[in-house]
């Protein structure tokens, strides 16, 4: 942790230096594709540790049942901004519509296809799951996009399996345990809360970590971000520069602090009343946290892989990855002090 804190330490001032505080907070909404997922967890911090506010912004945290969602939010002018997985910038831009990713705080997606503990014995591998009901976020969410590529990867039509929408949370781990679903894609905390239950839980894909990320996808694949649509971005860049600044000083104080400090300064709903599970799920998920806010190109390039594989529209739209994200704030906010941006 220390060796981090070093690598990070000059970031805090840079922040200080490239944020303009306004004399009036400027209002931003950001849509959250499910605020209690530890994914999402450093929008959240961000809001929790006041530096939204430093960054001299009003930001409003939309909580919504999934990335889609909170998508739908942004193109239907209900919010500017959304807090979600950047995979939906690629799938977007193969339909024409520019969405541009400024700064990244899941290095890792992050999702994990686990069986419904009911369906142990008849579910043994991702090929088992022709015709059944498998749930995600909501349809059209990344958990979405993830099954129907790991499906395709195992040479199933994603169309031959039901997808049901069950949300992030207890909605999820309830349809899970009572069985109404076969197997789910879930995020932490609740695949820890379910393992907290049922030890024997079978897991058929797990991306928490570096290596189960590149034994999935071949590479490293970006997951949480915030994205807006490229024109916002280009309209509004005292408060794109802002929101970077805000969540590259959440991610160094992440990097910085126990998982312990930073369960202490989520909210008491999120965390629910199984603090230790709350911990432990952190714990799994620390890793995945940024250090850095960029956008790994061949990052990026394995996004449009993925889809481009599921996906015949995507393959044929011949999508220029480079315009679904930008790293030109968070290397501006590093920039002013030289602290480095790799």
């Amino acid at each position: 942790m220390k060796t981090i804190f070093a690598k990070l330490a000059g970031t805090l001032l840079a922040l200080t230096l490239t944020t303009s505080l306004a004399s009036a907070a400027s209002k931003v909404t950001v849509a959250v594709g499910g605020g209690a997922c530890l994914c999402y967890l450093p929008t959240v911090l961000a809001k929790q540790l006041g530096e939204y506010e430093k960054a001299g912004l009003d930001v409003d945290l939309v909580d919504l049942k999934g990335g889609s969602d909170a998508l739908k939010a942004v193109l239907g002018g209900s919010a500017d901004v959304v807090s979600g997985y950047f995979d939906h910038c690629v799938n977007l831009a193969a339909k024409k519509q520019e969405l541009q990713s400024f700064v990244v705080y899941d290095r890792y997606p992050g999702l994990v296809l686990v069986v419904a503990p009911s369906h142990n014995k008849e579910i043994s591998s991702i090929k088992d799951l022709a015709g059944k009901k498998v749930g995600v976020s909501a349809p059209g969410s990344s958990t979405d996009f993830f099954l129907k590529y790991l499906l395709k990867k195992n040479g199933l039509d994603p169309s031959g399996t039901a997808v049901i929408g069950v949300g992030l949370g207890a909605t999820a781990v309830a349809a899970m345990e009572q069985g109404q679903i076969d197997a789910a894609v879930m995020l932490d905390p609740s695949v820890t809360v379910l393992q907290g239950s049922h030890p024997d839980l079978k897991i058929l894909s797990d991306t928490r970590t570096q290596h189960d990320t590149l034994e999935v996808f071949g590479g490293e694949y970006p997951g949480g971000a915030l994205y807006s649509t490229a024109a916002w971005v280009a309209g509004h860049p005292s408060e794109t520069q802002a929101l970077t600044n805000a969540i590259l000083s959440t991610l160094v104080w992440i990097h910085a602090h126990t998982p312990e400090e930073i369960m202490a300064k989520m909210p008491d709903e999120m965390v629910g009343k199984d603090k230790a599970l709350y911990l432990a799920a952190l714990k799994n998920t620390i890793p995945m946290y940024s250090e850095t806010g960029k956008m790994d190109p061949k990052g990026a390039e394995a996004v449009l892989a993925v889809f481009s594989t599921g996906s015949p529209d995507v393959a044929k739209a011949n999508v220029d990855v480079s315009k679904t994200y930008t790293n030109t704030f968070v290397d501006r906010a590093k920039g002013t002090t030289g602290a480095s941006s790799k």
